[in-house]
């Protein structure tokens, strides 16, 4: 029974003992840059504190430089050019930006999209529609829309549960599909019950 416990201290040791990375600063600078803040930006899926730190660092944190979240992607280059002529889109690719804060997001989108989140599962589900490059922008642009609301409202970061998320979209996959056999005059009868 003593050995087990040594074991296990030993272990709580060896675990809590982790070699720092090659650009991690020397400071913890999460307690800095929350009160920088005035929220915690880390605790969101895919920010690191480099992340964080290189954020506050380009946009500050007065949010009141962009109208709305909208204009804040559209000045990160996260947000599709149409280019229209004759009711004809040319063009919707993204605007080429040099954008320090882009690249961070795009990096960003990246890890959320290995994580079992609600950004993972956005990020798994575009990607399989559009491809990945197209993923890794859609999600980094979710990810500032959530940056400017958390910096614009003060208000703590809230993860929501991913199972809510899958069944929502779900749901709204389901309505398409009714709708799509209306519009063709066919009817959708469940083989199973719906999950409420």
């Amino acid at each position: 029974m003593a050995t087990a416990t040594a074991s296990l201290r030993a272990l709580e040791r060896f675990k809590r003992k982790r070699k720092p990375k090659a650009n991690e600063p020397k400071i913890e600078l999460a307690g800095l840059l929350e009160r920088i803040c005035g929220v915690d930006l880390t605790q969101v899926v895919g920010l690191n504190v480099l992340t964080v730190l290189l954020i506050v660092s380009e946009i500050g944190v007065d949010m009141s430089k962009w109208r709305s979240a909208k204009a804040f992607c559209s000045w990160l280059g996260l947000c599709p050019g149409n280019k229209i002529s004759g009711g004809k889109i040319l063009d919707s690719r993204t605007r080429q930006v040099v954008n320090r804060v882009a690249d961070a997001l795009r990096l960003a989108a990246q890890s959320a999209g290995r994580t079992e989140t609600c950004l993972g599962i956005f990020y798994r589900r575009k990607k399989a529609h559009l491809g990945a490059p197209k993923a890794i922008t859609a999600t980094a642009r979710k990810l500032a829309c959530l940056i400017y609301r958390l910096l614009k409202h003060n208000q703590p970061y809230q993860e929501p549960d991913p199972a809510i998320y899958q069944l929502r979209v779900q749901k709204s996959a389901l309505a398409k599909l009714q709708r799509q056999a209306v519009a063709l005059g066919y009817t959708l009868r469940p083989t199973a019950p719906v999950p409420a």
